[in-house]
């Protein structure tokens, strides 16, 4: 069965501090907050219509409630609900109002353990794209994609592709033919998730375009103006894979996030994977800069649907090697 999936559209996460958030994602890197109070924060990007897609709230410890993707109709909701349910993932319809600005929705763990979260219809709000007079720090535009570490990427991928219908864009192989990665899309870019042979279930980071590549570079001066300049992880760069320049950084509790611009259009149905060897060394940098060790041990932990207690997460199947978290 074919769902309609339209795209990735918000994270739910965990910070320690709501002020220090704040600061780090509206002064500096200007996201805009469309509603707050003591214990949450709701940001969008300027060319985002919808309510927020990135909802920060204060918790005891840094982690991921929910990565959320947006379907097409209620109808798609209900459907895609009972293809869970058949596959005894136990899903579960949370409670109507508990979640601001959100419609109906229901939450699930997905084969490898991460946290899904599928609603039609969020509160809309005022676009700002070309309110030049607001724009500020990096001019985040909108969300578009999630990065997670699981520890079978060829389950994962068999879940979503033949499973939900996303479609994969590129690949990564080792030698031998063993999957070691995936970039699988629903919009008609790169991907909306990446899947990663590490330990797992986690969020490695969260992906928001940026207008063009000079803004990631102002982004970069503004960090440092700010008193930011150690949040900054890793890049300016540009990947082999998806061809698109990215700069990442750790927010003040360790979540990781890319500004992200300059991918490719793969809206044809059969467009080709793009095949990559693990030990090409341009799929990571195409400039050939090397990631610090940050980026490969650490990332986010996720929690459970159902109790609200982080998931442990476990080795990957694949022998061990450096991974290559990327785009």
């Amino acid at each position: 069965m074919k769902f309609s999936i339209i795209r990735c559209a918000r994270a739910v996460l965990h910070v320690t501090d709501l002020a220090a958030a704040r600061d780090f994602y509206e002064r500096v890197l200007g996201f805009v907050v469309t509603e707050a109070d003591e214990s949450h924060l709701y940001l969008r990007g300027l060319e985002e219509y919808h309510h927020h897609s990135l909802l920060l709230k204060k918790g005891p410890r840094p982690a991921v409630e929910a990565l959320g993707y947006k379907v097409g109709s209620e109808q798609q909701l209900e459907a895609l609900y009972e293809w869970f349910a058949a596959q005894t993932l136990q899903p579960k319809w949370l409670e109507a109002g508990s979640q601001r600005a959100v419609g109906r929705a229901f939450r699930v763990q997905d084969s490898s353990g991460l946290p899904l979260e599928f609603f039609a219809h969020m509160d809309k709000t005022e676009r700002l794209l070309q309110r030049y007079d607001l724009h500020r720090g990096a001019r985040v535009q909108r969300i578009d994609h999630f990065n997670c570490a699981v520890r079978d990427v060829k389950n994962a991928y068999d879940f979503y592709v033949h499973g939900l219908g996303f479609a994969c864009s590129e690949y990564t192989e080792t030698e031998d033919g063993k999957l070691w990665a995936a970039w699988l899309h629903r919009k008609q870019n790169v991907h909306d998730l990446a899947l990663m042979n590490g330990k797992g279930p986690r969020l490695h980071h969260i992906g928001f375009w940026l207008p063009d590549p000079l803004s990631l570079i102002h982004a970069c001066d503004v960090l440092a103006a700010a008193g930011y300049a150690s949040n900054i992880e890793r890049g300016p760069g540009r990947h082999g894979l998806s061809n698109a320049f990215f700069v990442y950084l750790r927010d003040p509790d360790g979540h990781r996030i890319e500004l992200y611009n300059g991918d490719y259009l793969t809206s044809d149905p059969d467009f080709p994977p793009i095949r990559w060897d693990l030990d090409d060394p341009r799929r990571q940098t195409f400039w050939g800069h090397a990631a610090p060790d940050s980026w490969f041990e650490e990332a986010s932990v996720v929690l459970d649907v159902h109790s609200g207690q982080p998931i442990e997460p476990s080795e990957p199947t694949l022998a061990k090697r450096k991974p290559t978290f990327l785009i």
